[in-house]
Formats: structure tokens, sequence, C-alpha cells
């Protein structure tokens, strides 16, 4: 089996979107269907149950992901410590995000760079569901992602940014005769939700219920934030995003609506207690020293 091929079946293993996975990986849908396909054939049985509907793996394919997870890691660092030695790099400190706002962050990853050019940096985006089994896998070093953070194992880091909260609406929503909205406003229509993840993060996300006591229903469970807009358009849904998403997500058929009574989220940086390195305290002394970006 092929390093891509590897990597292809690994993917859809989290995923578990053929979409989704090709998204990631920057190959074809066709191209991820092909590999596990050629991986079915060389072992001789199915590794996804897969319909019109939904993928999961077979009890054969999640021992294959079992098994083959901890090679590819090491084989993923072999390669990636060769490749530093050929550059005179040392080491490289991988960052998952949640916040989509990687330009305007540039000002830590410079700085981190600048400071220690012995090692590299690898910025990616984070996947929605598990957002913290990266870091207990050592998939990443770092993720970034809003606050509070309260699991186990895990320490927060100094904050990077804060931003005020926009309610993404399909153009023609009835929301969008206001130029701005309140919380209350949320509960009237079905908000999006992401699992499995803890009730507390995304509580702060999405609140349970606005300040006046009203339910928010969150029902439309999705994978990525091209399934948030797809929802909002043909299911008339909501979603209450970060406000830079409207700086870099711009759609004609999606409208941003700033909400007035919502407090403004924080973001930063967040590790594997166990895991930490001087990249890692390296990287914190870099957004300590650089402060809260300014909104």
């Amino acid at each position: 089996m092929e390093l891509r091929d590897i990597e292809i079946f690994l993917t859809l293993a989290e995923e578990l979107h053929f979409g989704r996975t090709a998204e990631r990986l920057h190959v074809t849908t066709a191209r991820v269907s092909k590999a596990i396909k050629k991986q079915e054939r060389a072992i001789g049985a199915e590794l996804f149950a897969r319909n019109s509907r939904n993928v999961r793996l077979t009890p054969l394919g999640e021992q294959l992901r079992d098994d083959l997870r901890e090679l590819h890691q090491g084989l993923t660092r072999t390669l990636e410590r060769a490749r530093m030695a050929a550059t005179g790099k040392t080491g490289t400190l991988r960052i998952a995000l949640f916040p989509a706002n990687v330009q305007e962050l540039r000002p830590f990853w410079e700085t981190f760079r600048a400071r220690h050019p012995q090692w590299d940096i690898r910025l990616r985006m984070s996947a929605y569901r598990d957002p913290f089994t990266q870091l207990h896998q050592g998939e990443a070093d770092i993720l970034v992602t809003w606050f509070p953070v309260e699991e186990p194992g895990l320490t927060m880091g100094p904050l990077m940014f804060t931003e005020p909260r926009v309610l993404a609406v399909a153009e023609g929503h009835p929301l969008t005769r206001w130029s701005s909205v309140s919380l209350e406003a949320v509960s009237d229509f079905e908000h999006i939700t992401v699992e499995p993840v803890p009730d507390y993060w995304f509580d702060r996300y999405v609140p349970e219920v606005t300040p006046g006591g009203r339910l928010i229903s969150r029902t439309a469970n999705v994978g990525n934030i091209e399934d948030i807009f797809v929802s909002a358009v043909l299911e008339g849904t909501v979603s209450l995003f970060p406000a830079h998403v409207a700086r870099y997500y711009p759609r004609p058929d999606i409208a941003y609506l700033p909400v007035r009574d919502m407090e403004a989220l924080p973001f930063g940086p967040v590790w594997h207690g166990a895991a930490e390195n001087d990249m890692i305290r390296a990287f914190a002394r870099v957004v300590r020293d650089l402060g809260p970006l300014a909104g």
C-alpha cells in the first residue's frame, strides 16, 4: 500500500465522507474512491460500508485503521526529519486551526519563524469532529480554538484574539430585513450542531438558551463549513460565527448579520500538557509577547 493511499484511507476513516476527504487532501473524490477500491481488492474484503446516505468503517476497516495509524505517524515523522535535515531544520511545530483568519494571524507565525529559524511551522485547518483527538493522538502539537477548553490533560495558552459574532443566513431569509439581530431571534430558527464535541465547549459557541430563557434548537448536524452553507440555503438553518468568517467566506447566497447581544469569542492555543516541548513553549511566548491582536 502506497503512502498516499494510506493517507487517503486514514483521512476517510476520520471524516467518513468522500467529499471532505478529497477536500482535506486536495485530490478529487474519484481519486479517493479509486484508492479505497484498490485497497479493498488487495485485502479481499470491504473496509467501508457505504450507501447513498452515509459511510462507516467495517470491523476490518476499524482494525486496519488502528494498525495503520501509529505506523503512518512514525513513517511521517521519519520522512519529516529527513526533509528537515536536508534544509537545516531541527523540528516542525504542527498547528491545527478552527478560526479561518490565517492571514490575519500572520504576526504570530512570522514572529515564531523569525525568532526560531531552526524550526519549521505547519498550519492546517482542523476537522470539525472530535476536535481534541488530534492533540491526544499526537497528530497536532497545538490547536487554535475558542476558549474555554476544560479537557483533561490539555493546557490553555494565552489569548490570541477575540471577535464579535455574526449570524449566517440564506439571502432572502426573514432575518435579512434587519441590519443586525439579537440572540433572541436565533431561537426562532434551527441552528446547526457538530457531533461529537464536548457540550460545554460548543455551548460557548452556540448557547443552549437565549438570555431570555428561550431554547435554541440545534438539530442540523454538519461536518464542515460548506455543509453549513448548504444547510442554510436549502433548509433555512442559521449559524453563529466569529465575524472573520464574513470576510473569508463571502458568498452571494449567504448574508452575515451582526449579533448585538453576544460577548466576543476568545481564541487561543491549546496543547497536550504531557507533550509540551520547547517549540510549544516558544510559540506560547510569542503569543504572550505580541499580545491579543487588535479587533
